[in-house]
């Protein structure tokens, strides 16, 4: 039986491209009123038209994930936008630079920390507990492979996902008992567009794994789809790694 989300509101931040844009297509498709969340309106107003033109339901609300204010004003815009609650967020929104260790500035630091640790952290923490009075509720936080493996030059990223590891079992430890299911996703190397500036690099990462290829948006879509659906209902604080088999070697 095909999974129906109608009369959910899912907020997803990073949104306007890759994996964000092609979860908000598929869980559009699947009847939720979805929240698009990015910086770039322009964007935003594009894939909200798509939605609506497939015959689902979007709105666009923008906002700063290294901003504090507009996190929380995003939970807070978005509640407003659903009807006054919010039964899905999926913090796929995050920033990936690559480098040595040494040459890596601290201002870069402390914004990947806030962008993919600090604004999920809020976001939970606003939506959440409304979720938990409702008695249901699902979240996905989008990690990576490199939170688990040690890679040259990933260890910034690595270790902000790794973090968002450990608070999808935290969450999922709290809240579950209410009914709120806290799970996660691991991509391994995806083809968006903000893996583009990594041209022939991202072939050779996703070339050791039986897959033997970079993933598509819609394949890491699919398994966040899974997650906040009825279908897995029984899922709760696991770390689901869509990787094309990294695992197995």
């Amino acid at each position: 039986m095909t999974p129906d989300l109608t009369g959910s509101t899912a907020l997803i931040t990073g949104a306007t491209s890759g994996i964000g844009k092609a979860t908000a297509d598929q869980l559009a498709a699947l009847g939720a009123h979805v929240i698009v969340s990015g910086r770039d309106k322009t964007r935003g107003d594009a894939v909200v038209a798509g939605i609506r033109a497939a015959g689902g339901t979007a709105d666009f609300v923008s906002a700063d994930l290294n901003d504090e204010d507009s996190v929380r004003n995003l939970a807070s815009r978005a509640a407003e936008a659903g009807g006054g609650h919010v039964d899905i967020l999926v913090n796929s929104g995050g920033i990936f630079p690559f480098g040595a260790t040494a040459d890596t500035p601290t201002e870069q630091i402390d914004e990947v920390f806030a962008v993919n640790v600090k604004a999920p952290y809020l976001l939970v923490a606003a939506l959440a507990p409304a979720m938990a009075e409702r008695g249901h509720g699902a979240i996905v936080n989008v990690a990576t492979m490199v939170s688990a493996i040690g890679m040259t030059g990933m260890g910034l990223y690595g270790s902000s996902k790794a973090a968002l590891v450990l608070l999808t079992k935290s969450w999922a430890a709290e809240f579950g008992p209410a009914g709120v299911r806290v799970n996660a996703v691991s991509p391994g190397p995806t083809r968006t567009e903000g893996t583009l500036p990594m041209g022939e690099a991202l072939d050779q990462l996703a070339a050791g794994a039986p897959a033997g290829r970079a993933g598509q948006p819609e394949e890491i879509a699919a398994a966040i789809s899974f997650l906040v659906t009825d279908q897995a209902s029984f899922v709760h604080g696991v770390v689901l790694p869509v990787d094309g088999g990294r695992l197995a070697v």
